[in-house]
C-alpha cells in the first residue's frame, strides 16, 4: 500500500529547506498541528501525517497484530521517511509519538537530523523500586483502561479536559474531546494500551542524534520529573521547559511551541 495514502501524508512549506516531520499523539490527528504549521512552513519543509487508525488514514491498513506495540508505528515512520526521500529529518513527536521517534532514531539514526520530544513519557507508571515517577500508579492505569473499555465516549469527555489542562480555556478540552470521539473505539482501546502500558525507559540511551526534550511547565500526564528523566537518559540532549501548561502545547501555546521547534530544527542541520 502506498505510504502517502495510507498515512494521509501532506507536505507543505519551502521545497528544499530542512525537513520537519510532525507526529501526533493518542486520539488525535495531524489537525492538532495546524496552529504551528504556518510559523514552521516559512523556513522548513513540513511533513504532516496521520497514524494508521487516526484522522484520514486508510483504516483498512489497521490490524491489531501490527499495531499492538509501538513497533508497528515505528515501521510506518521509517517507511514514510524512506518514501519521501527528503534526507535526514527533524522528527517532532508529541506524547506517545515521542517514543516512536526514540525507537525509530535508535534503529535508523541516519534518517534523522534530530528529535524533538514534545511532552514525552517513556513510562506512565511509577516504579517505586527505582524511584521513577511516571505520574500514575499501576492501579491508576488499570482503572483508566477499564473506564475506557466500559464507556469510551464517556471516558473521552472526562479525560480530554484533564489531558488538555487549561481549564480557563474550555474550548481546548472540547476540541480534544471531539478528536477522541472521532476515533474508532476499537482502535482507541488498543492504542490506549500501547500508549499507557509501554515502558521505553531503557531505549532512551540508544538515541545518538541531537535531541530536544520540550516539556510543559505543568502537565498532569507527563510531570516535570518525566522530562528531566528523559533528558538525563538521552546523551547530550537539551531540555527546555515551556511556559505552556497542559499536555498539548501545540494547541495551548502554538507560537511558543513553534519557536522551540524552529530554533532546534534550524540548528540541527
Amino acid at each position: 500500500m502506498d505510504v502517502r495514502s495510507r498515512n494521509h501524508v501532506r507536505v507543505t512549506g519551502r521545497p528544499g529547506a530542512p525537513v520537519v516531520v510532525l507526529a501526533h499523539g493518542f486520539g488525535c490527528d495531524q489537525n492538532m498541528w495546524r496552529l504551528v504549521v504556518p510559523a514552521l512552513e516559512r523556513d522548513f519543509t513540513v511533513v504532516l501525517f496521520d497514524h494508521v487508525g487516526a484522522g484520514n488514514s486508510d483504516l483498512s491498513a489497521w490490524n491489531p497484530e501490527r499495531y499492538s506495540t509501538l513497533n508497528g508505528y515505528v515501521d510506518d515512520v521509517l517507511e514514510l521517511c524512506r518514501e519521501l526521500a527528503l534526507g535526514p529529518v527533524t522528527f517532532v513527536g508529541h506524547s506517545v509519538s515521542a517514543m516512536m521517534g526514540v525507537l525509530a532514531a535508535a534503529r535508523e539514526p541516519e534518517a534523522f537530523a534530530g528529535l524533538v520530544l514534545l511532552a514525552p513519557s517513556p513510562c506512565f507508571i511509577d516504579d517505586p523500586d527505582t524511584g521513577y515517577r511516571g505520574g500514575f500508579s499501576a492501579a491508576d492505569i488499570d482503572e483508566l483502561l477499564e473506564s475506557l473499555d466500559a464507556n469510551y465516549l464517556g471516558w473521552s469527555g472526562a479525560m480530554a479536559p484533564v489531558i488538555m489542562g487549561n481549564p480557563q480555556r474550555p474550548e481546548l478540552g472540547e476540541e480534544l474531546t471531539s478528536s477522541f470521539c472521532r476515533t474508532d473505539p476499537k482502535i482507541a482501546r488498543l492504542f490506549a494500551r500501547v500508549t499507557f502500558l509501554s515502558d521505553n525507559r531503557a531505549d532512551l540511551a540508544e538515541v545518538t542524534v541531537p535531541t530536544l526534550v520540550a516539556q510543559c511547565s505543568s502537565d498532569a500526564i507527563a510531570p516535570p520529573e518525566v522530562g528531566a528523566f528523559v533528558h538525563a537518559q538521552i546523551p547530550d540532549s537539551r531540555l527546555v521547559t515551556l511556559n505552556a501548561t497542559g499536555h498539548c502545547p501545540q494547541l495551548a501555546a502554538p507560537e511558543e511551541t513553534a519557536e522551540a521547534i524552529a530554533a532546534f530544527a534550524g540548528a540541527a542541520r
